[in-house]
C-alpha cells in the first residue's frame, strides 16, 4: 500500500515537472521569437537607410546599379557614400543625357 502511494505521488510530481518543462521551453521560443523579430525591424530600419535610389548615379539595372560603386550599391556600405547626388524631380538623370 505505501508503495502504491509513493508510485503515484511520483507519478503526479512527475506530470508536473514535465508540464513545466513543457511551459519553460514555450516561454523560451516565445522569447526567441520577439528578439528575432525586433532584431529584424532593426536590420528593416538601417536599409531603409539606404539612399541608392534617390542617387543620380543610381542606374536601376541588375549588371551595373551605381556607376560609381557597383559594389556597394544597395547595401549598407551605401549609407554615408560621399558621392550622393539626389535626382532633382525636373531635371532628367545625368545618366539618360546624351
Amino acid at each position: 500500500m505505501l508503495i502504491a502511494a509513493l508510485l503515484q505521488d511520483i507519478s503526479h510530481l512527475g506530470r508536473a515537472i514535465f508540464t513545466i518543462c513543457i511551459w519553460l521551453v514555450l516561454i523560451g521560443f516565445l522569447i526567441s521569437m520577439w528578439q528575432a523579430l525586433l532584431q529584424g525591424w532593426a536590420n528593416l530600419q538601417r536599409l531603409h537607410q539606404v539612399p541608392c535610389s534617390d542617387c543620380t548615379f543610381f542606374t536601376g539595372e541588375y549588371n551595373l546599379k551605381c556607376t560609381l560603386y557597383p559594389c556597394k550599391a544597395l547595401t549598407e556600405e551605401a549609407i554615408n557614400c560621399q558621392d550622393y547626388e539626389p535626382v532633382i524631380p525636373d531635371e532628367e538623370p545625368l545618366l539618360a543625357r546624351r
